[in-house]
């Protein structure tokens, strides 16, 4: 049996005034409360080398010492697989999700995650399997590749999660949409919510959108094709589902998006039943445009192209495979050093090749 694991942690000031086993779990987050409290019991836990028990309470700036007598007891089951790391530390780390692994293990998908795989990397590097859980700070769709931040201790995992709702966090997306967007860059700027008040994850843009909530999205092209443009988005606000539901709007959705289609058609529900197309989706739909400043003739012949566009992939003619979005970028400071940091992701082979087959169609 392996000799107990020991710590020195001083009290943060958010954690000032908490019982010592809530300041315990909320470091050593792989504990269940009640293991934490028969360690405490056990006379292993001392405050400026005074013996606690659970009632005790932590103020900033106290010494905790700690002697984990027992493994923990809640784990992450860990799991072998392939992880890009592109920057790591002792609090930090920021990696590469690829397309079609989820996050953190949820519903159908409750193993094989992301926070599995980087669970498996943690306990590579501690006294025992768990000591350190990886914090899922922001989240990318499964569908999704690219940069995800992960904390590996609990003060790094609090001060990012409020760096992210200060939008101190600037993350860069590119995806490949469908049609020629004629502006070099621009702004999307439009609410988006629920397409009802049901328990959906599916959204839509607009004030009449199921609790709508102002959404701004910034973007610049990169590079044109023939039906198709690549573009560097920088979601200013986080809305669920925003790059791929702001395009979708503006009729140049995320090539192969499963869901959303050109001017906010829904194309399936998330249990797989096919909507038909809304009425006058063909034709009133650039109308409509047309009376409210759009560009009349050639917006009506680009309707047409990405009316082709979701027909293809309803067919089957896949053009990526997953809706083309990648997270490329992410820039913040450090939440413990303070430094500023930049990871970027490049292309995934997926998207990469399909650019490609562009590029050479366009020649």
């Amino acid at each position: 049996m392996r000799a107990p694991f020991q710590a020195e942690l001083i009290v943060e000031g958010f954690l000032a005034g908490k019982r010592i086993d809530t300041f315990l779990v909320r470091h050593f987050r792989n504990y269940s409360v009640f293991r934490v409290q028969r360690i405490v019991r056990a006379g292993e836990v001392r405050i400026n080398d005074v013996v606690a028990n659970n009632d005790t309470r932590v103020y900033k700036g106290q010494r905790v010492s700690v002697r984990l007598i027992e493994p923990p007891d809640k784990l992450l089951p860990p799991v072998s697989g392939p992880l890009e790391v592109l920057y790591e530390d002792s609090w930090i780390m920021v990696v590469v999700k690829p397309a079609g692994q989820i996050v953190h293990p949820a519903g159908d998908y409750a193993s094989n995650s992301l926070a599995n795989v980087v669970q498996h990397h943690l306990d590579q590097q501690t006294h025992w399997r768990g000591l350190l859980r990886p914090g899922i700070v922001h989240r990318l769709d499964r569908l999704t590749s690219g940069v995800i931040i992960v904390s590996k201790e609990h003060c790094s995992h609090a001060l990012l999660t409020e760096a992210f709702m200060l939008r101190k966090v600037h993350k860069t997306y590119v995806a490949l949409v469908t049609g020629v967007i004629e502006p070099d860059q621009g702004v999307l700027d439009k609410p988006i919510g629920g397409i009802d008040d049901r328990d959906s994850c599916l959204m839509r843009a607009g004030a009449d959108a199921f609790d709508a909530r102002s959404a701004r999205t910034e973007f610049k092209v990169i590079e044109r094709f023939a039906d198709h443009t690549l573009v560097e988005a920088k979601p200013v606000t986080g809305r669920h589902h925003q790059i791929r539901v702001h395009f979708a709007d503006i009729g140049h959705p995320v090539v192969d998006d499963e869901f959303y289609g050109s001017f906010g058609w829904i194309k399936q529900l998330q249990d797989g039943t096919l909507l038909p197309e809304p009425l006058g989706w063909r034709s009133g739909e650039s109308e409509k445009r047309r009376g409210e400043g759009g560009r009349g003739k050639a917006e009506d012949e680009e309707s047409e192209t990405l009316l082709l566009s979701d027909e293809l992939m309803l067919s089957g003619e896949m053009l990526v495979g997953r809706h083309a979005l990648h997270a490329h970028r992410i820039q913040f400071r450090h939440p413990i050093t303070w430094e500023p940091l930049c990871c970027e992701a490049p292309l995934p082979p997926d998207i990469a090749k399909a650019v490609e087959q562009l590029r050479a169609a366009k020649m």
